[in-house]
């Protein structure tokens, strides 16, 4: 190199550290100090670090990803002065789609349409069950309401069934690939079947045969000895096709559609024989995986990735691998007849056992409320007397804790005797005796009433020990488990002391083939942190003291890892912990520890209070609704079914003013500070109170969803299309126009990283989207008409550019990366 020259990586490294310098508000700093041990940045400030930099015409891009990779400035610039190379499976770029956004017109006709089919499906199953309640309610015996419960309760629930099947194929007709304007009639027949086909009773067969033939009847094309345990129904089910023999685990995407840019797009997904599919993966249309070939946990396929034959892949996006995971063989004798055998078991016991006892306890239970009003002296049942109000609010207080308590009875002892007949690491069939213990005890202990109640407090680990749990109670926290956590097994599962949980976790303690299951105890160590949505897997290679951030693979291969953070998906090592945090150690130990522990512990159980105080008062208005139907019925007929049919709209409602009414009617403020501060302790409250998440899986898809998101105080712009995203922090949310937001998608607005609460603002520009699966951290910005593909994890803080194409556990500039490899 000529004298008086400096090299390409000498002028990377200059500027470099010139715009760290800027950042962190110093005149220099020393190329060979590291980012985070040494200058004692965090993940944020380098966040900021790498949007200042891609500003820079002068200066490659920089992801997160080669920060943590490469964490001095030296190693960084000669990083990024070496030319880069394109993974040979990277997925292929998605052609840019321009769509005029729908007219006003459209959306009020869209949203008028959706309302009066459903107002129209919901008056045919009020008549309906209007019905038969009058009828089994009137049988003079209890063996006379056992008979007319299953007389009612069978062809009611195999009408259920067949219902979306036969609107599938008049509406639709065979699902192929295409584009749908979203809010045009087209879209409308759309949203009817999927809106039919994700409530099927069918979801409570997932696992069994009947699943696989209905969705055989819904057109897909699977073929023998598949196992399908995922509860996410494949809308467009024309254009999935599975090969003999493969397994798809629980928490898995592959809806043959997607939403991108006011479009919803369908398309094909094709699994070939013997394939392994984990948990927690989203497969986007477009898509194969080959014979023999495996997608592992926390991964996902992109449109146009396909797995060659015999393969193994993880990651998002997905690249091969060796780690193995499918470890159980299929086992022998598990034939056509045992699977018809444990079908017809299956269906029998649902509609002899299950339904006639729901149905016939609910009558008994409504027919309680004015019977038990009756004898405390309110007379008969009389509307405008305001007696019976008070004796049936008393009434409704004995029947609700009931069988609140009943319920954590059943809970937590049942599954604990179901449990002695399942040896742990024994395989048994998938189709027999010791599946069915296995699924009822998955069902029993997983009842989100509970970990709702007992989660962000310190009872949820009492609970999770109730329940046959092996948690350590030697380091109380407070906060030990967020309010979402699940499981296989709950007898299978140890956690060391210390160790800290957010929302989401689901312990993979059990292994499955197409024919057999096995059990198998999974160790989290002590002293670790799990982030948000985390799938934990029995075979992992994760030991104490360690950091798993939100939607990071949990390794089950190579070294076990201690004393690290793990961060992406596939993950890789970053630091355990950074200077910024520690600024709250003296609250985690000592007399300072235990007097604001026990504080924070009768704060949490009044919040436990208010949150069943809120479901009480929300079940007696529930039952007096349905009461006062029940008495006009004979004066006005089937048309009183039309005001009770608010009552789904009267529970939207009502919740929202709950949660209004815990913030005060002021919105959020972002906020920095420890676990043990008062206000953290408030935030708590406000997750766990109004938990309305389920209510509004109703409104996916329809105009209604971006009202409501607007009276929990989000700013949304027009026409904002959501299929199905979850908004923990409401009013620190800013939606612009048409945005598209896909189904299991995430936009959090806090992190709670060991003893340190983060909150801060989420922007999303007009014209975004984000893909099935996608999660945004607080902190960070999307520009106008910026894409999140499937699956990405957006870190916080990041500043996505206008139009840009980000992707991949954590995000990165898909189209910057291709460049630099070119």
């Amino acid at each position: 190199m000529p004298a008086g020259r400096i090299s390409p990586t000498a002028s990377i490294k200059q500027k470099l550290g010139d715009v760290l310098a800027e950042i962190m508000h110093t005149d220099r700093v020393s190329a060979d100090s590291n980012f985070f041990d040494d200058l004692g940045a965090d993940s944020l400030l380098m966040a900021q670090f790498c949007a200042r930099i891609r500003k820079r015409a002068d200066l490659p891009a920089v992801s997160m990803k080669d920060v943590y990779r490469h964490p001095t400035i030296r190693s960084l610039a000669t990083a990024l002065a070496e030319p880069a190379s394109a993974p040979a499976e990277s997925p292929v770029a998605a052609s840019p789609e321009v769509t005029a956004p729908a007219s006003r017109v459209e959306y009020i006709v869209c949203g008028t349409l959706q309302f009066l089919i459903y107002l129209g499906y919901s008056f045919l199953v009020a008549i309906v069950l209007e019905e038969g309640y009058d009828w089994v309610s009137a049988a003079p015996g209890v063996a006379d309401i056992y008979l007319r419960s299953v007389l009612f309760g069978a062809p009611t629930f195999l009408g259920l069934c067949i219902l979306p099947i036969v609107a599938k194929w008049v509406l639709v007709g065979r699902w192929k690939p295409r584009q749908i304007r979203i809010w045009s009639l087209t879209y409308v027949r759309f949203w009817t079947v999927r809106m039919l086909v994700r409530a099927s009773p069918m979801i409570l067969f997932v696992g069994s045969p009947l699943y696989v033939l209905y969705l055989r009847a819904l057109g897909a094309h699977i073929g023998r000895g598949v196992a399908i345990l995922s509860r996410d129904v494949p809308v467009c089910a024309d254009l999935l096709t599975v090969g003999d023999g493969t397994v798809i685990r629980k928490d898995s995407y592959f809806t043959c559609y997607r939403a991108h840019a006011g479009l919803i797009q369908t398309g094909p997904v094709t699994l070939g024989k013997n394939a392994y599919v984990g948990e927690s993966t989203v497969i986007d249309i477009g898509t194969a995986m080959g014979d023999g070939t495996q997608l592992g946990h926390s991964s996902s396929l992109h449109s146009g990735q396909s797995v060659p034959d015999g393969e193994r892949w993880h990651g998002s996006p997905a690249r091969r691998t060796t780690a193995n995971y499918q470890t159980i063989e299929q086992q022998a004798g598990a034939g056509a007849l045992r699977k018809a055998v444990s079908a017809i078991l299956q269906l029998l016991g649902l509609l002899l056992v299950v339904l006639p006892v729901l149905i016939g306890g609910a009558a008994f239970l409504l027919l309680a409320i004015p019977r038990v009003a009756t004898l405390l002296g309110a007379g008969a049942l009389d509307l405008v007397d305001w007696k019976f109000y008070v004796y049936a609010l008393a009434a409704s207080f004995v029947i609700f804790f009931g069988l609140v308590l009943v319920g954590f009875l059943v809970v937590t002892t049942v599954p604990r005797l179901l449990g002695l007949a399942i040896t742990p690491d024994k395989v048994y069939s998938l189709y027999g005796f010791h599946a069915a213990l296995h699924r009822a005890i998955t069902l029993m202990t997983n009842l989100r009433f509970f970990t709702y109640l007992f989660g962000d407090s310190s009872y949820i680990v009492n609970y999770l020990n109730w329940l046959g749990g092996k948690v350590s109670r030697a380091e109380q926290t407070g906060s030990n488990f967020g309010l979402e956590v699940k499981h296989e097994t709950p007898f299978m599962t140890t956690v060391g002391a210390g160790t800290m949980v957010a929302d989401g976790l689901s312990i993979i303690n059990a292994d499955y083939s197409n024919t057999s299951f096995r059990v198998s105890r999974a160790r989290i160590g002590a002293h670790v942190f799990l982030g948000n949505n985390v799938a934990f897997p029995a075979r992992n290679r994760l030991g104490d003291n360690t950091l798993v951030a939100s939607k990071a693979m949990v390794p089950i291969d190579g070294p076990v890892r201690e004393n690290v953070g793990l961060l992406g998906s596939p993950s890789f090592e970053i630091p355990r912990t950074v200077h910024r945090d520690s600024k709250f150690d003296h609250l985690r130990s000592g007399d300072e520890l235990r007097r604001r522990l026990s504080v924070k512990n009768r704060h949490n159980l009044r919040s436990m209070g208010m949150y069943l105080l809120v479901r009480w008062v929300y079940f007696f208005g529930a039952v007096v609704l349905f009461l006062a139907a029940d008495e006009l019925y004979g004066r006005w007929g089937a048309w009183v079914n039309v005001p009770a049919d608010v009552l789904l709209l009267s529970s939207v409602l009502y919740f929202v003013l709950i949660e209004r009414a815990i913030t005060g009617f002021r919105t959020l403020q972002p906020r920095y500070c420890s676990i043990y501060d008062p206000y953290f302790w408030w935030h708590e409250r406000f997750w766990k109170v109004p938990a309305m998440g389920y209510l509004l899986r109703v409104f996916d898809g329809t105009p209604f969803k971006s009202m409501i998101w607007r009276l929990l105080g989000t700013r949304v712009g027009k026409r904002l299309f959501d299929d199905g995203c979850a908004l923990p922090e409401r009013s620190l949310v800013t939606i612009g126009d048409d945005v598209t937001l896909n189904v299991h998608s995430k936009i959090q607005c806090h992190s709670q990283e060991d003893g340190a609460f983060k909150s801060d603002r989420i922007m999303i520009g007009s014209g975004c989207t984000l893909g099935v699966g996608a999660f945004v951290m607080y902190g960070a910005t999307l520009g106008d008409g910026a894409e999140l593909e499937p699956d990405s994890y957006l870190m916080k803080g990041e500043d996505v550019p206008p139009h840009a194409r980000w992707g991949g556990n954590p995000a990165t500039d898909f189209r910057a990366e291709n460049e630099r490899a070119a």
